[in-house]
């Protein structure tokens, strides 16, 4: 007997699916280490997928 699959998320367009991604700034730590920035997507707020149309349009009764 088949069984139901859950309907798959839908990756965010702005990011594609990597929400958070680490920018060097050319500086070095002490230790050595560069240093890092962390970004997240302002789409999806660090997610990587956005709610599905489906979801957005159930309103009323």
């Amino acid at each position: 007997m088949a069984q139901p699959t859950p309907a798959r998320a839908r990756i965010c367009p702005d990011c594609d699916g990597f929400p958070a991604v680490a920018i060097t700034t050319g500086l070095r730590n002490r230790d050595g280490s560069r240093q890092t920035l962390t970004a997240t997507c302002t789409t999806c707020k660090g997610h990587g997928h956005t709610t599905p149309a489906s979801v957005l349009a159930r309103a009323g009764r």
